[in-house]
């Protein structure tokens, strides 16, 4: 017997006995993440465990390509639900200013130059415009005041303009 080999082999031992708990320790968790409830051998163990990964990883590609067919489904509705949204026209008369909102969708032509011929008929000049999208919906302001402050507008006429040309009778 060598002297320096009785004290290294207590310590082989440790370690061995250290490695065989932490791998059954390793085996129990794996087992206990599998959904059968029988206790298996280590080799079957193993098997099932390596078909279930496969089976979960199908499963992961079939709900991704399910997610994104219905995505572009929720994008189509979306498209297809802006072309939907009607006109919403409010004008509200402010002292001798004028104030034109219109809402529309995103995907409907821009109305704007529409009401500056309209205003400019009627009389009227533009003093600012703004135009902003938020979501499927984009929003116009005008306002505008009378080129004669003696005259004024007929907000009324520019009303009855606006809603014939915003919503058309067929």
């Amino acid at each position: 017997m060598q002297p320096g080999n009785s004290t290294s082999r207590p310590r082989r031992n440790e370690i061995e006995r250290g490695r065989r708990i932490q791998m059954k320790n390793h085996f129990s968790r794996l087992a206990s993440l599998l959904p059968t409830q029988e206790r298996l051998a280590l080799p079957a163990l193993l098997d099932q465990s390596i078909s279930n990964i496969n089976q979960l990883k199908e499963k992961i590609e079939e709900l991704k390509k399910r997610r994104e067919q219905l995505q572009g489904d929720g994008d189509a509705i979306e498209d297809q639900r802006d072309g939907l949204i009607s006109p919403l026209l409010a004008i509200r008369e402010v002292g001798s200013a004028l104030e034109i909102n219109l809402i529309t969708g995103v995907n409907q032509r821009c109305m704007l130059n529409e009401i500056f011929r309209v205003l400019q008929e009627e009389g009227a000049e533009v003093v600012s415009a703004s135009c902003s999208t938020v979501g499927s919906r984009r929003f116009y302001s005008v306002y505008s005041q009378a080129l004669c402050s003696r005259i004024g507008v007929e907000t009324s006429r520019i009303s009855e303009r606006l809603q014939m040309w915003v919503h058309p009778v067929a």
